[in-house]
């Protein structure tokens, strides 16, 4: 994949939390199956703060650009596009640290990075092929931000609403919402049917000239 004309297929999928980002990633992964898509989860590249303790760490602005590990990021997917194997860091957010795991990940003819700032950084968008935002309605984002943080992050229903109305509603409005002018595609009332259809298609044609080559 060194050649420029092997290069695999970026695409960018970014959005609110809560929008729907995984839900699309997920179909092109079931669509085209692991051997043809990896998978690079921003989430995962949150800044290691080891440094601090449980409850400073508890307290940081996740919402934040500067709460990413930006030069790993980047250099991740550049390896990936070089066709190089990476070591995924592994984010616990029951502890806001990240875990001394990490995730393997194999290049592919197509890499899909998901995110809420996958569309912030210049760096990464000039190594994308299709750039999408995924747009939902703030109520329903909220909805599905507390039902994950309280069954798969141990939160409270307090501690949720504190950090949405603090730093998650100002954090989108201020930085997440801007990227849309970045996307390619949007794809409004979130990850709906015949919107994936229209990406997977386009993904399917990619993967088709590539076996070609």
């Amino acid at each position: 994949m060194n050649k420029k004309s092997n290069l695999p297929f970026v695409i960018g999928v970014a959005g609110g939390s809560g929008s729907g980002k995984s839900t699309v990633t997920q179909q092109v992964l079931a669509s085209f199956g692991a051997e043809m898509v990896s998978v690079v989860m921003q989430d995962d590249y949150y800044c290691d703060q080891s440094d601090l303790s449980s409850e400073v760490r508890r307290k940081q602005n996740y919402d934040h650009p500067q709460a990413f590990d930006w030069p790993l990021l980047v250099q991740h997917v550049q390896a990936l596009r070089n066709g190089e194997a990476i070591d995924m860091p592994q984010y616990d957010f029951t502890i806001d640290n990240r875990s001394a795991k990490t995730i393997p990940v194999k290049p592919a003819p197509v890499i899909v990075i998901e995110g809420l700032f996958a569309l912030y950084d210049a760096d990464l968008r000039k190594m994308m092929s299709l750039k999408i935002f995924v747009d939902t309605a703030p109520d329903v984002r909220f909805i599905r931000r507390m039902q994950r943080d309280i069954t798969e992050r141990g939160r409270s229903v307090d501690s949720v609403v504190a950090q949405y109305l603090e730093t998650v509603r100002p954090m989108h409005k201020q930085f997440i919402e801007p990227t849309k002018r970045h996307a390619d595609v949007i794809l409004p009332h979130g990850a709906n049917g015949p919107a994936v259809d229209v990406i997977t298609t386009k993904v399917a044609s990619v993967i088709g000239q590539l076996n070609k080559r």
